[in-house]
């Protein structure tokens, strides 16, 4: 008899810590995730995804000053920097001026990186309790539809894949995806 994997917050802080890749609920849908800073992780979930590299990744935070070690911002206006402010937190994804430490996992061929301060309580509490941002993708395999269920998740990764329990946010499609630097919507949400 095969026991169901921990899908409580500890055990998936847990898994981050162990270099794993997790699934967790966000607005619209469930998100695959691991420590951006581990080029282990991030290459295990490019590999779990079918992703080339170059496309580059998004991070999703809790806080905005969780983005601080990926982001320049010094680069930024203030007035796009109040119209990012006013869209976090929530499901609005802004491609920023990366630092030039951001490990190139994360960038891809691009000098920038895609983030999120998300209004997820979930995705919150699991970044604020991990310290820092996670990478985020829809969490599907190639070609499949972005799961919005745990159970959907443990179908196309496997039973014992880390997920942690708990619902989607209502939105019905992906985060929006706007460039900070000129305000130019990317990614209609």
């Amino acid at each position: 008899m095969s026991t169901k994997p921990d899908s409580t917050l500890p055990a998936i802080v847990q898994a981050l810590e162990l270099q794993q890749v997790i699934a967790y609920p966000t607005e619209a849908v469930f998100g695959l995730g691991c420590d951006p800073d581990s080029e282990q992780a991030v290459e295990a979930l490019l590999a779990l995804k079918q992703r080339p590299r170059e496309k580059g990744l998004i991070l999703i935070a809790d806080s905005y000053e969780q983005l601080l070690p990926y982001i320049d911002d010094t680069q930024l206006s203030a007035e796009r920097r109040e119209q990012i402010f006013a869209s976090w937190p929530g499901p609005v994804t802004w491609v920023m001026p990366a630092k030039p430490t951001t490990p190139q996992w994360l960038t891809g061929r691009f000098s920038s990186l895609a983030v999120r301060v998300s209004d997820h309580p979930l995705v919150k509490a699991l970044c604020r309790q991990y310290g820092k941002p996670l990478v985020s993708t829809s969490a599907n395999l190639t070609t499949l539809p972005p799961c919005r269920t745990a159970s959907e998740v443990r179908l196309q990764f496997g039973e014992d894949f880390p997920v942690l329990e708990g619902e989607v946010g209502g939105r019905q499609n992906p985060s929006e995806i706007k460039d900070a630097a000129t305000g130019e919507l990317i990614r209609q949400g």
